[in-house]
């Protein structure tokens, strides 16, 4: 879910920086087996992580508004996600089953082992919040935690799946974000993959994310026609032609995959933000030059909206874990009051003016 409603702008890009994986890369992204049949009813896992797993707060950040082609929520917490994988595309199907201890996974497509291999990481099997304790003063803070001990960082391992769409986010409302997400999946995009998406099932319209390639030959009309300005579809087909580094960004080390990011005209520190607390799981990537969320974190701690630098003093002894102060404030409701006047649309783009 979309909480960051009017990033501000980002930040100038860094001189280039290499995106190449280490001699010895800490996380090996695997390819599916050759040769796989997936069958009808798609590829199945069950499992177990022996611990509390709130599917639906951890996933949230996947989804970019309710429509969204790429992410769906089903009954009892059930979700669908699209993607894109290094074997093809995938659609993976999660139910959770608490009383049980296992969340059931399905998928389909080329990239069905891909998405089930990943369901943990998807899950925040790879988060960890050792280290991680809310400072007895903050209250709002130590009952978010409380109350959300099910949600971990995902990691999806998607990095252009996670940068496309923040790059659409930049300097607009959510409202504006979404509707030109949905529109670019629809034209460029492509049918997610399994029976559950024939006309009537549970998975009907969904659409798997751009090609690198869709992305870096989509016309400027189309752009235009999803409300998207050429500075904003600049960043997107930049990175298109470099979506192979910023796979490879998924095995270096957590300090340098900012750097890497950020190599990328158009890419700032509130982007690789969202790339990273998506895509790579960190649980340290706070979302700051946002025009929200440091107001709301600083209201949350101490009763009073403040900007970045007060509330990086004031998350200093969270380092490490401050993306995870960010979203679990976020999961309890803690905003501050707003007292000034909404942000208004934009008129002026095609997709604005046929009213989508």
């Amino acid at each position: 879910m979309h909480t960051a409603d009017v990033p501000l702008a980002e930040t100038a890009a860094v001189p280039e920086v290499a995106v190449a994986p280490p001699a010895a890369p800490a996380v090996v992204v695997p390819a599916a087996r050759p040769g796989v049949a997936v069958p009808a009813d798609g590829l199945a896992r069950t499992w177990r992580p022996g611990r509390e797993v709130d599917v639906t707060a951890v996933l949230a950040p996947l989804r970019r508004g309710a429509q969204d082609p790429a992410v769906r929520r089903g009954p009892g917490g059930e979700h669908w996600w699209a993607t894109r994988t290094p074997a093809g595309t995938a659609l993976l199907h999660l139910r959770p089953r608490p009383l049980d201890g296992v969340v059931l996974a399905r998928a389909w497509g080329e990239g069905a082992e891909h998405v089930l291999d990943g369901v943990p990481d998807l899950l925040g099997e790879a988060d960890d919040p050792a280290g991680f304790e809310p400072l007895p003063h903050h209250h709002r803070l130590v009952e978010a935690a409380r109350r959300h001990r099910g949600w971990r960082v995902p990691r999806t391992r998607a990095v252009l799946e996670a940068l496309a769409g923040a790059a659409v986010e930049q300097v607009v409302t959510g409202v504006e974000a979404h509707r030109g997400w949905r529109r670019l999946l629809q034209v460029a995009g492509e049918p997610a993959p399994g029976a559950p998406t024939a006309p009537g099932g549970p998975a009907a319209g969904m659409r798997v994310p751009p090609t690198a390639a869709a992305w870096r030959t989509l016309p400027s009309w189309e752009w235009l026609q999803a409300g998207v300005e050429q500075r904003r579809s600049r960043v997107v087909q930049v990175a298109a032609r470099s979506a192979g580094g910023l796979e490879r960004t998924l095995a270096l080390p957590r300090d340098e995959v900012e750097r890497a990011l950020r190599s990328l005209p158009g890419v700032g520190v509130w982007t690789a933000a969202e790339v990273r607390h998506r895509a790579h799981g960190d649980g340290d990537a706070f979302s700051f030059a946002d025009y929200h969320v440091a107001k709301d974190v600083t209201w949350a701690l101490v009763g009073e909206a403040l900007d970045d630098d007060a509330c990086a003093e004031l998350l200093e002894p969270y380092r490490g874990h401050r993306y995870r102060v960010q979203r679990l404030l976020e999961l309890s409701g803690a905003r501050r009051p707003r007292r000034g006047p909404r942000m208004t649309l934009p008129t002026h783009t095609p997709a604005t003016a046929r009213g989508r």
